[in-house]
């Protein structure tokens, strides 16, 4: 969070624990060598990329809680399957990413030493690993509620969606918005595991609330994985890499203070409609307003581990904030 600049030695060693794809810090150290390619592929640490997939389902599952009336086992039992099932796609589509992007990886210095690119997991090798995990990842179909051909076809608009995500940065700048059809997408699933349909696979009519959920988890993605992206501006312009942060540059700010007023709104939508209680309100969309406006405050896109700082850290908090507000009007219907 400080705006004092490292030296360039230190913010090189850094970009190593950044998803560089070659740490061996913490629990890593301790794991046999050949065991530590596959991890560090499958982004295991630190655990950000998990709960960047199973935030979004746990939005979903506390929202049909709150409308069902659902019982605290029921929730309970349905956030386990969901953790397990966003455990195996997280370990699934980062493999699948890094697979599809190594040649890309290999020309910018953070990731160029990511398993793939420096050869210590083959492509062959890689794309074993996804399979098994994307399997481990559709076994869990079955176990959540509702018809399993049903819950399949809900799931499939994120199946497409994440095998085209990492050629998304090929063809338009708007990368950030497909990831966050991606990731949001476990808002949808996290309804679904307590039986509630987010749209009518009849009728095809929408749920209004759900909508606006996904829409706001979506631009919350955006948000956050911008800055993300920043670390990497110089390599992805040379390399010919899509992304918002290349599209508008260091004039992104204004962008994401558009973004953070439309996910105020929309989260001021569904509590609106849904009639929720000021609990909800105070921590669920103030909270989640105010951290992602001092995110967009005080983030320093031109320093590599202050974009970490605030995608690492800010992530949490923000995400933090909507669970929290979902969770204690959830408790207050019981």
């Amino acid at each position: 969070m400080s705006s004092r600049k490292p030296s360039n030695r230190a913010a090189k060693k850094a970009l190593t624990d950044q998803y560089g794809g070659n740490s061996k810090k913490g629990w890593l150290a301790h794991l046999p060598d050949h065991w530590l390619p596959y991890v560090q592929l499958a982004r295991l640490s630190p655990p950000v990329g998990l709960f960047l997939i199973y935030f979004p389902h746990t939005f979903g599952l506390l929202y049909a809680a709150i409308r069902q009336h659902s019982l605290p086992l029921e929730v309970a039992h349905a956030a386990l399957l969901l953790f397990g099932g966003s455990f195996f796609v997280s370990n699934a589509i980062h493999i699948w990413n890094d697979l599809i992007d190594a040649p890309l990886d290999a020309q910018v210095e953070r990731t160029r030493n990511r398993p793939i690119p420096r050869g210590a997991v083959s492509t062959k090798a890689a794309l074993v690993y996804t399979a098994s995990q994307t399997l481990g990842a559709a076994l869990f179909l079955p176990l959540i509620k509702g018809d399993v051909f049903q819950n399949v076809l809900f799931g499939a608009p994120a199946f497409i969606a994440w095998i085209y995500y990492p050629y998304a940065k090929r063809h338009t700048y708007w990368t950030q918005a497909v990831l966050g059809v991606c990731l949001s997408w476990g808002v949808v699933m996290g309804a679904v595991s307590l039986g509630v349909e987010p749209y009518s696979l009849r009728t095809g009519v929408v749920d209004g609330s759900l909508l606006l959920l996904f829409l706001a988890s979506m631009m919350w993605t955006m948000i956050y994985d911008s800055v993300y992206g920043f670390q990497d501006l110089k390599d992805d312009v040379d390399a010919g890499i899509f992304s918002m942060a290349v599209l508008f540059k260091y004039n992104i700010k204004p962008v994401f203070w558009l973004l953070v007023v439309l996910i105020a709104a929309a989260l001021g939508g569904i509590g609106y409609q849904d009639g929720m209680g000021v609990l909800y309100y105070i921590v669920g969309v103030g909270g989640t307003t105010v951290w992602l406006g001092l995110m967009v405050m005080y983030v320093d896109l031109t320093d590599s581990q202050s974009c970490w700082w605030w995608f690492a850290k800010g992530f949490w908090y923000a995400g933090g904030s909507l669970m929290g507000g979902l969770l204690l009007e959830y408790i207050s219907t019981l």
